[in-house]
């Protein structure tokens, strides 16, 4: 057994072996697209105040496993963690900020701006541990040695001090922000991965947690709560997160129904139908069709949704592997064995001309697919076969009931998935199909000449709808008239920020009561901005060119109106 004084000198030699880990630049490891995007927008990064999530992760035990072996080999052991951490950073457009011997540092949300950073940094946790653990099973039967990570989260802000030109940012953490990542990550039980509530708090309906309860840290007067993140739920988007835990009453949109109303008439005449509603986020684009699809007028028709994902680009097809699910029923819980029987089984009972696209979609489905002529396809072909076989598959199902299909969020989609949604909109005009698509203003498509394509613009809402809603959300007590006034102003008639604003002066403890029945205890120096909202509101700021951004800064000056 080496001593101590032995061990560090090993460590740093493994460290440093190929140039060092504590050596390596950021660009040297930090993706294409994620350099190309940070670099193009550095100027107008650098000064910002940022809302980020810290993840801190490292391999536990590290100096043990060098102890007794040569540097090359334990670095044969080390490398190809830091490898998995990093990717499973970067699947999720996080910054690996440092890279140490053993571990690394990452940052969601900075230099570039996510509005769902938390969500990012928790699938990223579990993923690495997820990939860590399939290669320690490996190290284990080879070596005899237990590789287990362990990972530490927190959300808070930063200020973006400066980005040089390989990468590497010098940053300020605002109060504890990093300091309370780094100390979960050694509050962590090897295997494991620990957050705060301040990372929970933005997360929470995406993730499944176990409390731990208050720990104390070194530095704070009071302990801080601390989750065990176990598990992703199954719901990805916001506003399902929004409907599971019970929907506040839906107001205004009427001539936006009324059009949704008229355009699945023609659908179901047999003369398909694209109905697309255009909006920033929060307007409610999803709740419209929520309501809607959820209603009376689709009796008779078989609706099917699909969602892409803020962070979904790198993964194809994902909204239609949602929709594949949906269609052929498929549950979490079934295995493979169980999701060949169920797609085999539909596509054979609909039409058995549909059988060449039998193994697309078990591909698609990660179902292991043992055929040599699939194999012996070249990637193109196999991509014809996948677009031709959900193509054929809607409308030969269209022709037993109307379909609703539902694509949400297209500003987020990946080209297969758009290459799918083309393929459909040019077969829809004699088909009962009604393709509802929601998307934010800077999403592009070229669907808008066909006769039969509408667009809904979707605003605010007015200063009645939005009265309405608070009275539902906040009640009537006399003590409120002026918070309502004030909130409808301050988000104007938004109504994810007024849902989320009402939310934070109930955390704060302004509002005291029940929902739909509350009293103003104490009023707030000045409105909050939810980290929800603000989350929202910096990603489309950076998404400005930097004359906008900067044209926008200076204006924030002046005031909310300039002329």
């Amino acid at each position: 057994p080496l001593s101590h004084g032995q061990v560090l000198p090993r460590l740093r030699a493994a460290r440093c072996w190929r140039g060092g880990h504590t050596a390596r630049s950021p660009d040297s490891y930090t993706p294409k697209h994620l350099a190309e995007k940070i670099l193009t927008s550095k100027s107008a990064l650098e000064g910002e105040r940022k809302q980020v999530t810290v993840l801190f992760a490292d391999l536990k035990g590290s100096m043990e496993l060098l102890a007794d072996r040569d540097p090359e080999e334990a670095r044969k052991i080390l490398d190809p963690v830091l490898e998995l951490m990093m990717d499973a950073v970067h699947r999720y457009e996080g910054t690996v900020n440092q890279v140490m011997g053993d571990g690394i540092m990452a940052l969601f949300g900075a230099p570039v701006a996510h509005e769902d950073h938390a969500v990012r940094a928790c699938y990223a946790a579990l993923r690495m541990q997820e990939a860590v653990k399939q290669y320690a099973e490996g190290v284990r039967r080879a070596e005899g040695v237990a590789v287990k990570i362990r990972v530490g989260l927190n959300s808070g802000e930063v200020v973006v001090r400066a980005i040089g030109s390989d990468l590497h940012m010098d940053y300020t953490a605002v109060g504890q922000t990093t300091h309370l990542a780094a100390r979960m990550e050694q509050l962590a039980e090897p295997g494991t991965a620990l957050l705060t509530s301040a990372t929970l708090a933005l997360c929470e309906d995406f993730v499944q947690m176990r409390s731990v309860g208050p720990v104390r840290v070194k530095g704070l007067t009071e302990a801080v709560e601390v989750y065990e993140l176990n598990g992703a739920n199954l719901v990805r988007s916001r506003f399902r997160a929004h409907a599971a835990r019970g929907l506040t009453t839906f107001v205004g949109r009427t001539n936006e129904v009324a059009q949704l109303v008229d355009a699945l008439g023609f659908a179901q005449r047999g003369r398909g139908q694209v109905v697309a509603v255009v909006g920033e986020p929060g307007v409610g684009k999803s709740r419209l069709f929520w309501e809607f699809a959820h209603s009376h007028r689709t009796s008779g028709c078989l609706v099917l949704e699909a969602a892409s994902v803020a962070y979904g680009k790198a993964t194809t097809y994902l909204p239609v592997i949602d929709l594949l699910r949906g269609y052929f029923q498929i549950e979490p819980r079934d295995d493979q064995r169980k999701i060949r029987e169920k797609v085999t089984g539909k596509l054979f009972s609909l039409d058995r001309a549909l059988e060449l696209a039998l193994l697309p979609f078990l591909g698609l489905l990660d179902v292991p697919v043992d055929d040599s002529e699939w194999t012996r396809l070249d990637p193109p072909q196999r991509r014809q076969r996948t677009l031709d076989g959900v193509r054929r598959l809607l409308l030969r199902e269209s022709l037993v009931q109307p379909l609703v299909l539902i694509f949400e969020d297209l500003h987020w989609i990946d080209g297969e998935t758009q290459a799918v949604l083309e393929g459909l909109v040019e077969s829809l005009p004699t088909a009962p199909v009604l393709l509802l698509i929601n998307y934010r203003p800077e999403y592009q498509h070229g669907w808008s000449s066909k006769t039969y394509y509408r667009q809904l613009r979707v605003d605010s809402l007015s200063a009645g709808s939005a009265e309405e809603l608070l009275v539902t959300l906040l009640g009537m007590d006399s003590s409120l008239e002026r918070l309502k006034e004030l909130l409808i102003t301050r988000t104007e008639g938004n109504p994810f920020f007024l849902e989320e604003s009402v939310r934070t002066l109930v955390e704060i403890k302004a509002l005291t009561g029940q929902a739909g029945a509350y009293r103003l205890t104490s009023t707030p120096e000045r409105l909050q901005i939810p980290a929800t909202a603000q989350a929202i509101l910096a990603a489309r700021i950076d998404r400005l060119d930097s004359e906008d951004k900067r044209l926008l800064q200076g204006a924030s000056v002046v005031g909310k109106d300039v002329p």
